[in-house]
C-alpha cells in the first residue's frame, strides 16, 4: 500500500489563519487526510485496471478476427 504523507498540522494552521474555528479546521484536516488515502488510486490499482483493460482489447480484436473471417469465407462463397 503506498503512503501518503498530509500534514494536518499544517493545514489545520492554514484554516486557523483564514479564519476557521479550531474545532473546524481540525475536523476539515481530519476529513481530508481519510479522503486521500481511502480515494487516492495506487500504482497497484492502475496496473490492475490496465491489465484487465488490455485482456478486454484482446477480446475484441480477436472477435473482430473471427467476425472479419466469416465475412471473407461468406464472400469468396458468393462470388
Amino acid at each position: 500500500m503506498a503512503t501518503i504523507t498530509f500534514d494536518t498540522l499544517s493545514y489545520a494552521k492554514k484554516l486557523k489563519s483564514a479564519g476557521f474555528t479550531d474545532q473546524q479546521a481540525e475536523i476539515q484536516a481530519e476529513a481530508l487526510k481519510g479522503l486521500l488515502v481511502s480515494e487516492l488510486a495506487t500504482k497497484s490499482d492502475l496496473q490492475t485496471e490496465i491489465s484487465k483493460a488490455k485482456v478486454e482489447i484482446i477480446k475484441w480484436v480477436a472477435g473482430m478476427l473471427v467476425a472479419q473471417a466469416a465475412i471473407v469465407a461468406t464472400l469468396v462463397k458468393l462470388l
